[in-house]
């Protein structure tokens, strides 16, 4: 089981650049599990303008386990100069990105079942047509595989 640590992860941009997610916690919730979150801690942005990571478990009344990731990034409006009196008003959060990745287990499913699913869909995501050895540490590989979150 992994214990929460920062990660660092490379965005999609023509020069990419490396984001580090700070741990913000694990808790319990009666509707999505357990949550493990994750946010930027970049000083000259307010917190609500931080790219999220946020990872649920949760076992529903069927017995089917529902895992999802969920990475957020929100985009900041452009301010355009300032009025008549000098104000310029401070940016605000215009719109989020966000995409989510959602997983149903059986109970009878395997480790093996659930790690064959993951990297197919990884693989069809990044357009890989190569044989890749799938990724088996790390947070999002243990809540799907292993059906083990953050703690």
């Amino acid at each position: 089981m992994s214990n929460q640590t920062n990660i660092t992860v490379y965005d999609g941009a023509s020069t990419p650049v490396a984001h580090t997610l700070v741990p913000m916690g694990v808790a319990k919730d009666v509707k999505d599990g357990i949550v493990a979150e994750w946010r930027e801690s970049i000083l000259t942005l307010p917190n609500e303008a931080q790219v999220r990571l946020r990872l649920t478990l949760k076992k529903m009344s069927s017995g089917v386990w529902r895992s999802e990731i969920r990475v957020e990034i929100p985009v900041m409006e452009s301010v355009a100069g300032q009025n008549s009196a000098g104000y310029t008003a401070a940016p605000k959060v215009a719109y989020i990105d966000t995409q989510v990745i959602t997983g149903f287990h059986h109970p009878r499913s395997t480790v093996a079942s659930r790690r064959l699913c993951r990297q197919m869909t990884l693989n069809l995501a990044g357009n890989v047509s190569t044989s890749v050895t799938p990724v088996a540490t790390g947070f999002i590989p243990e809540l799907i595989d292993q059906l083990i979150a953050a703690s």
